[in-house]
């Protein structure tokens, strides 16, 4: 198999060298070139459509990455955007005081999150983790947490510990997801000083295979939770709005007692929520201080309230579902015939394609190529990210990268096998 001509990103690549005597690093977090394949993928991008972006050098592409997540219905949804243009143009959505939004927006989360009786918003999915641990220990009078998944780079919880002092997370402990003995013997030493159990309900660590739940997991820490009286956060912000309109734990039939939500909830507009039962909500009443300039602004709450309209009215999680699920069915079969040590993890709506370890490493050679080959052909995934299917993601563009993920994989199969 052919190797895929390289792409031109000198426009990129200049705007980052820009960028470098601008920002650290050029750009922040998890968009640096490093994280995705150096000089083989854009920086700096000019615009997106429904599920297709343009770089800043023409190039275009069927994205799978969904901004990260919060593209749950494509880009430039006109629908949404139409609603926010309104809100900004006959209202305003910046003010000293709260809009009725808010309280719209509360109750229509009481009637699809199996866990919401209350509400806090807030902007991202940090600011909604580091609530939710807040609140579980102002309600407790606790000071432990365990933890299970990524929650964001506030300090409590940041991989990366550069400039934050020991004592900030000294008292916060990791376990694995689906490794229920791992926090009984977490649990076993530090569970009367407990404030929380935070985890994603559905297993999807950085830069590792994506897991199911195995059976009693969710079952078995909702029940330590309980023993210890520590407050069980479930992290959907990558979840919520995708596995199911409750989300996985409407999805999995588990209830926690805090659920973060954010990311797709908007279709891209900045929000996020920390929601629950009653008697832990009402400890930010007179127990703690959360507040912030720009949470209460009512554009992000337009946008969510019509998007969760539209994932309603469409019925478009059945629609991501089954594009999804016959999707991967299709990968499942190249992996098969090619035999290139390629792994497929994940559900429908979100899923991650990856090469199993080997002793000598190939499989990271194997991983670049790969993916090199996907970006120069036109699709935008990422090695090191799981993938999303929007609702403007068509079947046509579906069975387009299948035939990519095929001739990506055949290359791989020609040079290595």
């Amino acid at each position: 198999m052919k190797e895929t001509k390289k792409l031109n990103i000198t426009k990129s690549q200049k705007l980052y060298k820009d960028a470098l005597s601008l920002v650290p690093g050029g750009v922040l977090g998890a968009r640096k070139p490093t994280d995705f394949i150096n000089g083989e993928y854009p920086i700096f991008l000019d615009k997106g459509k429904g599920c297709r972006l343009i770089d800043v050098d023409g190039n275009e592409f069927i994205d799978f990455l969904c901004g990260y997540g919060p593209i749950i219905l494509g880009y430039r949804e006109k629908e949404v955007d139409d609603a926010v243009y309104k809100q900004i143009n006959e209202k305003g959505f910046c003010f000293t005081l709260t809009q009725k939004y808010q309280n719209i927006l509360a109750k229509k989360l009481t009637e699809i999150v199996p866990s919401s009786e209350m509400s806090i918003f807030l902007k991202t999915g940090s600011d909604a983790t580091t609530a939710s641990i807040r609140i579980a220990r102002a309600h407790t009078n606790k000071l432990k947490v365990m933890r299970c998944g990524y929650h964001g780079w506030h300090d409590w919880c940041v991989e990366m510990k550069g400039g934050i002092p020991s004592k900030f997370y000294e008292d916060v402990f990791e376990f694995q997801y689906n490794n229920f003995e791992q926090l009984q013997d977490l649990m076993a030493v530090h569970g009367n000083e407990t404030a929380a159990i935070i985890m994603t309900p559905f297993g999807h660590p950085n830069h590792k295979n994506m897991q199911i739940p195995v059976s009693g997991f969710l079952k078995g820490v909702r029940k330590i939770a309980d023993k210890y009286g520590a407050v069980l956060i479930y992290d959907e912000i990558r979840t919520g709005f995708r596995l199911s309109m409750g989300g996985a734990q409407k999805f999995y039939g588990v209830t926690p007692d805090l659920t973060v939500l954010g990311k797709a909830m908007a279709n891209g507009y900045p929000i996020s929520v920390v929601t629950g039962k009653k008697d832990i909500m009402m400890a930010a009443e007179h127990k703690l201080f959360i507040s912030s300039t720009f949470f209460p602004n009512s554009e992000a709450f337009i946008a969510a309230l019509k998007t969760i309209e539209i994932l309603e009215r469409e019925n478009v999680l059945k629609n991501i579902w089954e594009k999804g699920e016959k999707f991967m069915k299709s990968i499942q079969k190249m992996i098969d015939k090619h035999n290139v040590g390629a792994e497929l993890t994940g559900v429908g709506p979100m899923f991650y394609i990856t090469f199993k370890k080997d002793e000598t490493g190939t499989y990271k050679n194997k991983r670049k190529d790969f993916y090199t080959q996907l970006i120069r052909k036109g699709f935008f995934f990422t090695p090191f990210h799981h993938a999303y299917i929007s609702y403007r993601h068509t079947q046509k563009d579906l069975d387009a990268a299948l035939n990519a993920i095929n001739e990506s994989f055949a290359f791989i199969k020609n040079k290595y096998i």
